[in-house]
């Protein structure tokens, strides 16, 4: 038996952290996620360098930004043939698995690779009764996604070569749209309402132009797909906002109820089996989603909610149970720290750093303060421009370039570039920007020179537009 730890690397699709009672959701219970936290260490900083599902995945495995790994928009792929933390693993004799959402392309180099088994959704997939991709040939499936995906890890995990430690990437498909609960969850909250978040009733004002162009607003833009049917009618515009809030709400809610109750039963098995004092085990979503913040259902912007990723870890040789970091760490810092935890050196190619000190309450020295967000897919599918920025403890400063820069997926029609400046201490909710106020004269470009810093140190390159 192996003394290095095996990996349960566990990822939802668009799952909020405020979508988690570990976190203080205001409208979620998950009891079997909290029991990660409260058994190891809930990350209060976690960010994605990308809000969008397919970058995101791209920066996991290959601990590099979107523009080095080829991922920038879902109109990408990857290319399977560049390095990735699985298939270092792979070579130190770990067994590599992955099951569940995949969503970097499929066929030719694209397929999952560094993986001694893989079973994956083509695409984003179905709820209900999915086709499969096992190892280059489809398979179909009869339940709900969610059940399947958690069997077929069960299932790998007890097949496995005991003698060897593992790494598993369990990788659920939920709560993505459109949010399609199973039978037993489907009249969960029928008889009560989900409290609307406080900036519901977002009108957009005192922001840059790219907040009220963005095409996901929950009173205007979800589809009779999204909500399951028609909009009754006679409803004022006000009451027709809160019923399709409610629609949409539920059955996200339902979504996840389902991905919790599947991750109590692979925590169960490990507790079972022995297996749960030597396994990591980490909890994440691809990015973060908005609730109805802002009146949004959607991602893509470098906004708090969509920004935030959860990140849950538990492993009991190292990790005090329930403590909790603020400090920030970042999509790109995974592969190193699974890398660290395995006993392998990171690669020169890889952009983030390992954050194992921190799960042991200790913050290097120089360790990041700030980090550098881009997402380039402009104005294709929600109508949000493309952006680029920093984030710090205290400030977030946004550059949309609003410029398609010819992205594949992206659309070519370039807008007017706008700055916006969020003070995160004085207004935490991304309500007033203040890039123009004098009092943050002195601040800006600060923020600006961390911010080139930051393009220069990944070796990304800044907007032309991007002045002073």
């Amino acid at each position: 038996m192996s003394d290095r730890p095996n990996i349960l690397f566990i990822m939802s699709d668009d799952h909020a952290a405020h979508a988690m009672s570990c976190y203080g959701s205001r409208i979620n219970e998950t009891p079997n996620l909290d029991r990660i936290a409260n058994e190891g260490m809930r990350f209060n900083n976690c960010f994605c360098t990308n809000a969008i599902c397919g970058p995101s995945r791209a920066a996991i495995l290959t601990g590099t930004y979107n523009h080095i790994n080829g991922m920038t928009t879902l109109g990408t792929k990857m290319d399977g043939r560049q390095l990735t933390f699985p298939k270092l693993l792979q070579n130190e004799g770990y067994q590599t698995g992955i099951v569940g959402k995949w969503h970097l392309g499929h066929g030719d180099v694209y397929d999952p690779t560094g993986f001694d088994y893989w079973n994956v959704l083509p695409g984003q997939g179905d709820y209900h009764n999915p086709t499969m991709t096992e190892m280059g040939e489809e398979k179909q499936y009869e339940g709900y996604v969610t059940d399947i995906i958690t069997d077929l890890s069960l299932d790998w995990i007890k097949d496995r070569d005991e003698d060897r430690p593992f790494m598993l990437m369990y990788h659920h498909k939920a709560p993505h749209r459109w949010w399609e609960p199973d039978s037993k969850h489907a009249d969960m909250y029928e008889d009560i309402d989900i409290p609307e978040p406080e900036t519901f009733w977002d009108d957009y004002q005192n922001r840059a132009s790219a907040a009220e162009a963005a095409k996901m607003r929950v009173d205007r833009d979800l589809s009779e797909r999204d909500l399951k049917g028609p909009t009754p009618e006679g409803l004022t515009p006000e009451e027709e906002k809160k019923w399709k809030y409610q629609r949409y709400i539920k059955d996200y809610l339902r979504c996840v109820a389902s991905v919790d109750d599947n991750v109590g039963r692979v925590l169960d098995y490990l507790d079972e089996s022995g297996l749960a004092e030597n396994t990591i085990v980490i909890y994440t979503s691809d990015q973060g989603f908005f609730l109805g913040d802002h009146g949004w259902d959607d991602k893509r912007f470098m906004y708090e909610e969509s920004l935030r990723m959860p990140f849950i870890i538990r492993y009991p040789k190292e990790i005090e149970a329930g403590t909790v970091n603020d400090d920030m760490i970042l999509n790109v810092d995974f592969a190193p720290t699974f890398l660290d935890y395995a006993g392998i050196d990171k690669p020169d190619t890889f952009q983030g750093s390992s954050f194992r000190p921190l799960l042991h309450s200790e913050t290097p020295d120089g360790w990041q303060t700030g980090m550098y967000y881009r997402y380039w897919m402009h104005l294709a599918h929600h109508h949000v421009y493309a952006h680029y920025g920093i984030r710090t403890l205290k400030h977030k400063l946004i550059y949309y370039y609003a410029d398609a820069l010819g992205q594949t997926g992206a659309v070519d029609d370039t807008k007017e570039p706008e700055w916006e400046l969020f003070d995160l201490e004085k207004d935490p909710q991304e309500m007033f920007n203040v890039y123009n106020d004098p009092a943050y004269a002195d601040i800006i470009p600060q923020l600006k020179d961390e911010m080139h810093r930051l393009q220069d140190k990944v070796d990304d390159e800044r907007y032309v537009k991007d002045v002073g």
